[in-house]
């Protein structure tokens, strides 16, 4: 029985991949020249929601938000765990009302169709280059400005394992909230690494079904600027993780 799940989980990681890069092809003229202006870019959002609505559709991933509190007026900064790809395939469909951007590791770049993609509408993060890394906090900053709201995973990435408990989250995402004084939007996935398990994790699990997520109560500009930058990351955190101790 083992082998036969494994087998299937391999096909569906594979299907999966063929339904995002076959979409991506698709979507790809109706959103390349929405990318080269401010004015245009956030058109281009709007095809992002519809790319992700057709992943949902085609890999039969429903979404059900166990919690689903109101947003703030945004923009704001969304910080949530990362426990698989669908996070991101997800989240424009699950929050499509108000525009936003991924700060992400710089390692997607990589893939040359998505490179044009992350790089045009969204901020690649360089870890590895303390200089590159500060610069794209200031560029971040910037689009805050301009209105665009943030999606931050502080952990960094999809731990390597242990999933779904968390990695100690980086600062980053909180020292930005405080130094752009937006409110906080925390967010749970609780169940999507048995959904899509990391591709790298090759005999791990993958299936259609059922998304959990939940929108939690957003934390105040006022509390952001009240708290001291560890103390809104131990307070995200604990947040975050409750649902996945549940």
């Amino acid at each position: 029985m083992r082998i036969v799940t494994t087998i299937f989980s391999l096909l569906w990681k594979l299907y999966v991949a063929i339904v995002f890069f076959v979409t991506a092809i698709v979507f790809y003229p109706f959103i390349y020249p929405f990318l080269f202006s401010d004015r245009s870019k956030k058109h281009a959002f709007k095809f992002f929601i519809a790319w992700s609505w057709c992943i949902r559709v085609f890999c039969f991933y429903f979404v059900i938000k166990k919690l689903n509190s109101p947003l703030p007026k945004g923009p704001y900064i969304i910080v949530s765990n990362h426990i698989s790809y669908l996070d991101i395939f997800l989240m424009p469909s699950i929050l499509p009302n108000e525009r936003f951007l991924f700060l992400g590791k710089s390692d997607i770049l990589k893939y040359p169709l998505i490179k044009t993609y992350f790089k045009r509408l969204n901020i690649p993060v360089f870890r590895r280059n303390p200089i590159k890394a500060a610069k794209s906090l200031i560029l971040a900053k910037k689009e805050v400005k301009k209105g665009w709201s943030l999606v931050i995973f502080p952990e960094g990435g999809i731990p390597d394992f242990d999933v779904p408990n968390m990695l100690e989250f980086k600062g980053g995402a909180f020292k930005l909230a405080r130094s752009c004084q937006v409110p906080i939007v925390p967010l749970t996935f609780t169940n999507n690494h048995k959904l899509f398990s990391d591709p790298s994790n090759t005999f791990g699990p993958a299936r259609p079904g059922v998304s959990h997520v939940y929108i939690h109560p957003f934390i105040s500009t006022d509390e952001v600027k009240s708290l001291t930058q560890l103390e809104l990351t131990t307070k995200c955190f604990e947040i975050i993780k409750a649902p996945i101790k549940a």
